[in-house]
């Protein structure tokens, strides 16, 4: 079985908590035999084609960095790996984590995890409430059993960590990952229209998911914990942790390292959703 986790890392943007994280992805591949690259230079450079984001956005590096994860749907990569694991490169992996491999059964074909799944905190329970209207709500109607709760909200996977086999392929229609990106029907997504003006290639990917009916498996939680969105005495029972909006850390993800040295004193880190 061939296995290869995926990170992107472009555009001169290399924070130095970024290389604790990496370091901790190349020890777990280590660990359990498994490929692992990390891609460096842009190859899709998408731009949307009648933006409505912010100039800032699309104009500091001439192109959409986030779209850059898509590369792993290469049919290079798909006919090389049985199974591919796209993690951010602000995830941190711990040393107690199994083989996330291990979690892909023979009949799934994406995995991942539920934000609403995850021990939340109560605000953030409440800007994912927000978030998952403003995002999905438009799409409801095109994917009436797209999974909802009158709690939570619409369910959406957080795409900072995506588990998929190569079968993922049969929904990729032949295309190559450009040709994908540039469906007509993502191309709202791509531009920021209306509330997806802010939005990266999540909401895009979660109607992909969700439209194609393709089999999907619903992950623990602890295999993308996001720091400061679950309680904090849960981070201890995590795999991998997510420092998502990292800049909202009082310095700036600079103190990474100490965080995951010492779960137990998270509680003391001062943090806000912005």
């Amino acid at each position: 079985m061939n296995r290869l986790i995926f990170q992107v890392n472009v555009g001169n943007f290399a924070p130095a908590y970024y290389q604790v994280c990496k370091e901790s992805v190349e020890k777990y591949c280590k660990k359990y035999n498994i490929d692992h690259e990390i891609l460096t230079e842009p190859v899709l450079k998408i731009r949307p084609r009648n933006s409505k984001r912010s100039e800032n956005a699309v104009e500091r590096l001439g192109y959409l960095p986030i779209y850059e994860k898509e590369n792993a749907f290469s049919a290079d990569r798909l006919a090389k790996y049985d199974q591919i694991c796209i993690i951010d490169s602000d995830i941190f992996i711990r040393d107690c984590a199994p083989n996330i491999f291990d979690e892909l059964d023979d009949d799934v074909v994406f995995a991942g995890v539920i934000e609403q799944s995850l021990p939340n905190t109560p605000q953030y329970f409440q800007k994912i409430l927000g978030y998952s209207q403003a995002q999905y709500g438009s799409l409801i109607n095109k994917v009436p059993s797209w999974p909802r709760s009158t709690k939570y909200g619409i369910d959406f996977y957080n795409m900072g960590l995506m588990l998929f086999s190569n079968k993922i392929q049969t929904y990729l229609n032949g295309e190559t990952p450009e040709q994908f990106i540039r469906r007509k029907e993502f191309e709202g997504f791509v531009n920021g229209e209306g509330s997806w003006r802010w939005s990266t290639d999540q909401t895009l990917l979660n109607y992909w998911v969700r439209s194609t009916k393709m089999p999907v498996k619903n992950l623990d939680w602890r295999w993308n914990a996001l720091f400061k969105g679950v309680r904090d005495e849960v981070l201890k029972d995590s795999y991998f942790i997510h420092f998502f909006l990292s800049n909202n850390l009082p310095q700036k993800g600079a103190e990474i390292p100490r965080i995951v040295q010492d779960l137990d004193r998270a509680s003391e880190v001062k943090y806000g959703h912005r």
